[in-house]
């Protein structure tokens, strides 16, 4: 082996190419085979190769939508040895889909089983369902025998399977298509048939109409599971203008009185592609997380149809505020994008417009009307040169006996023979076969040459015999009298009980009648003005037969104008109701129902302990201000039962573990706070400002090396503080800068010692501050529920950032003022 290698005389050929060569080539040819072969449709019929090879198989099957139900394993086993060399699962899934009436407008398959349900189920596997063609699959294959379309090889030369079903209707439109391919994808929503071949004709009648004048009859996509479209009509006409957009879909709903002021909203449609199912698990997730807390329940009692009950917390609460919530934070609503990338002629990708994909199906229509009108032609001249040689036959029936009775080549003795008037009338008919005469008596059969009819070649027209094969009728060359070899084959196949003078009447009426329609065949074709007229009505048989008037026929989805509801605080739509809000010192939250004792004993997890107790009321708004200096926000109708021990408040808010509960309180709209940090800096904050939105919560204090301690309601016109190791500040409250966010300035100066280890605050920071009126004194609580007042703050009044002195006897020893 290594000396072929070495050999000079046989060099090994360097097969070596540039890396990105072979990777672009390679990547192209995938590219390729992906954007023609699997994931963009044909503008033409609206499928995909899989599609058409499920259909095409199915017909070969003689699965007719009148006939009997076939396994599914036994369709998708014949597509794939016949026609889709894949895996057998994808092939029953794509023909699963196409049975499902809620993923397809117009079912192409009719399914007798399991084939899966909006919830999201999927179908039972393919040896425990049946299935077969539905009338609207046969319509896409009709004409499929009458030469309409080309086909070609399948994968292995074995078959032959079409490049493109006829399609009697737009089918790209009407089912949709969605796809991805390489750079490219694909994604169109069903429409409406009637509405479709109305816009069809229009444009047949107008050819150069413009795309929004198409929108007159195609208003909008129709959707299997119906819905409700509140995209504006420019934003519908500019997406069908560009091929490009998309339409806001949202479910459709009403109202249901349940008496005594009580009521609940019923969706009956949900949009298309969500999964009935995963909505209602999205829906429970919204109301156990409080994220919609004017919902209190959400009930599926659908059975055929689609029934979800959506129950209120309350019957002051607006359905349309509801509704619009709903739609905001659920797939009660979506938005189905529209991107018309599709396959002009199978070949070339293109983002086409509304019209073009109309014009696109209009031309392959008509293509398909020539094709089917000259095989309905070549059918005739068959039949035609057929009868012929059967009157022939009828005239001299005589003669015709004798040969098929005495020659011994009745057929070659048929194509010889003088047919003509003259001739025959010489001939007396043959008493025996010693009295027959045959016409080849005296011919030497080895020159006989058979040639061509001309005029059926001039025509390019091809006979067909009765075993499929396709040929120019021939005849004996110098005999202008004589029969082809196609009206001898007939003559010969003819049956006894034929020999009937009716017989030879129902021929020649039989032959005007098909000289008349080819003269009828030829005008179409040559006039383009007659194909239009044709594919017309064509198109109004079509719209006849599934139109409106058909059973699914009628459109499904709606249209509206998506309304803007003013909106109304949550408080006013949530039944005002007394709670007592307790929070423990490891965070862990609740609401307890009423306002009971708040020295009443309560219960708590091993180990923890109650932090923060106060009243409050369901439309009031919780703010809690933690050490990392942001301030979170709560609605206090959606905290947690008090059965239990609650929940942690890191889950209903995005609270760092490291951050610890500063203050927990509730919100009072146009009040004041005073907010400070362990270093003693502090500012005062409107209350409205620190409010939060997201969970993430509002950073209001600013804190780099230290950690906000302290978040009080301002309740005077002076501020006094105390620190860590007891020295004790009062000055006035206009000495404090009131802003929106911020480190704050200096409240208390703290004693230094510098040493090797650095400065040390021999004070400690802030111990905690409140504020008071001036006028009326300060007063603390001293522990055993006794109460200190102390009338005149003058001996500890001095300026902001000072260091202050002692506390006034009976302070508490913690330094805080509660």
């Amino acid at each position: 082996m290594s000396d072929l290698l070495d050999d000079p005389e046989n060099p090994v050929p360097d097969l070596s190419e540039p890396l990105r060569r072979a990777i672009g080539e390679r990547y192209l040819t995938y590219a390729l085979s992906t954007i023609m072969h699997r994931a963009l449709p044909d503008a033409r019929d609206g499928l995909k190769p899989v599609h058409r090879r499920i259909l095409y198989a199915m017909s070969r099957l003689r699965l007719g939508a009148t006939g009997g139900f076939l396994k599914s394993a036994k369709i998708a086993g014949d597509t794939m040895g016949d026609f889709h060399p894949h895996g057998d699962a994808a092939i029953y899934d794509a023909m699963a889909r196409l049975a499902q009436d809620f993923a397809v407008r117009y079912p192409l398959v009719d399914g007798q089983g399991n084939f899966g349900n909006i919830d999201g189920d999927n179908p039972a596997a393919s040896r425990y369902t049946e299935a077969r063609m539905t009338v609207f699959a046969e319509a896409m294959l009709q004409g499929l025998a009458e030469n309409a379309v080309d086909f070609r090889p399948n994968y292995d030369g074995r078959l032959e399977e079409p490049s493109v079903l006829p399609a009697q209707f737009p089918n790209l439109l009407a089912n949709g298509s969605s796809g991805i391919a390489v750079g490219m994808a694909t994604n169109i929503p069903p429409h409406n048939i009637d509405e479709l071949i109305g816009a069809c004709l229009h444009l047949i009648k107008t050819p150069d109409a413009r795309d929004d004048t198409l929108l007159n009859h195609v208003p909008g996509p129709d959707f299997p599971t119906g819905g409700v479209i509140v995209e504006p009509p420019e934003e519908i006409a500019r997406a069908y203008r560009t091929g490009r957009g998309a339409f806001r879909l949202r479910a459709h709903w009403q109202t249901e009185d349940l008496g005594r002021g009580q009521w609940q909203i019923v969706v009956t449609e949900i949009p298309y592609q969500v999964q009935k199912s995963k909505l209602i698990e999205k829906i429970a997730e919204l109301i156990q997380t409080k994220k919609i807390p004017i919902l209190a329940d959400v009930r599926d009692e659908s059975a055929d149809d689609i029934r979800l009950i959506l129950e209120p917390r309350s019957k002051n609460v607006d359905p349309d505020v509801l509704m619009n919530m709903m739609f905001r934070n659920s797939d009660l609503e979506l938005r189905f994008s529209l991107n018309m990338n599709v396959l002009i002629d199978g070949v070339t990708p293109r983002v086409c417009s509304l019209k073009e994909v109309l014009r696109a199906f209009l031309d392959f229509r008509r293509e398909v009307l020539q094709r089917r009108s000259r095989h309905r032609m070549a059918k005739i001249d068959n039949r035609l040169e057929v009868l012929a040689g059967l009157i022939t036959a009828f005239v001299n029936l005589d003669r015709v006996i004798d040969i098929i009775r005495y020659d011994d080549d009745p057929k070659s003795a048929l194509m010889y023979e003088d047919w003509s008037r003259p001739h025959q009338e010489t001939i007396t008919r043959a008493a025996d076969e010693s009295s027959y005469r045959s016409p080849l008596a005296g011919v030497d059969m080895a020159a006989l040459r058979l040639i061509v009819d001309e005029e059926a070649q001039a025509t390019g027209i091809l006979t067909e015999s009765d075993d499929g094969t396709r040929t120019v009728p021939q005849s004996f060359e110098g005999r202008e009298n004589g029969l082809s070899d196609v009206q001898a084959e007939a003559i010969l196949n003819m049956r006894l009980r034929s020999l009937r003078r009716l017989e030879e009447e129902a021929l020649i009426a039989e032959r005007d009648a098909l000289m008349e329609e080819r003269v009828g065949l030829e005008d179409l074709l040559e006039d383009e003005g007659l194909q239009w007229d044709r594919v017309a009505e064509q198109l109004k048989e079509v719209r006849k037969t599934f139109g409106k008037s058909h059973e699914i026929g009628a459109r499904r989805t709606r249209f509206a104008e998506a309304t803007q509801v003013e909106e109304v605080p949550l408080e006013a739509m949530i039944e005002r109701e007394p709670i007592t809000v307790v929070c423990s010192k490891l965070g862990w939250i609740r609401a307890m129902s009423g306002h009971i004792d708040l020295n009443r004993e309560l219960k708590y997890k091993d180990g923890d302990e109650g932090r923060f107790v106060f009243h409050a009321e369901t439309t009031d708004k919780i703010l809690i201000f933690a050490t990392n200096g942001r301030f979170y926000t709560l609605q206090a109708a959606s905290l947690p039962g008090g059965r239990g021990m609650g929940e942690p408040l890191r889950l209903m808010v995005d609270l760092p573990n490291d951050a610890g509960i500063v203050a927990l309180f509730i919100h009072r709209p146009g009040g004041k706070l005073v907010v400070a940090s362990a270093n003693g800096n502090g500012f005062v904050v409107p209350e409205d400002d620190v409010v939060a939105q997201t969970r993430s919560g509002k950073q209001v204090l600013n804190v780099k090396d230290t950690a906000a301690s302290v978040a009080r309601r301002v309740t005077g016109d002076h501020v006094a503080v105390c620190s860590q190791n007891g020295r004790f500040l009062v000055f006035p409250l206009s000495e404090l800068p009131e802003m929106g966010r911020g480190k704050g300035v200096r409240l208390q100066k703290y004693n230094l010692a510098r040493g090797r280890q650095g400065a040390l605050e021999l004070d400690g920071g802030l111990a905690d501050l409140t504020t008071f009126e001036w006028a009326k004194g300060l007063s603390w609580e001293m522990g055993g529920g006794k109460t200190r007042h102390e009338p005149d703050m003058t001996e500890w009044l001095g300026k902001r950032a000072s260091v202050g002195k002692r506390p006034p006897y009976g302070f508490p020893k913690d330094y805080r003022f509660d």
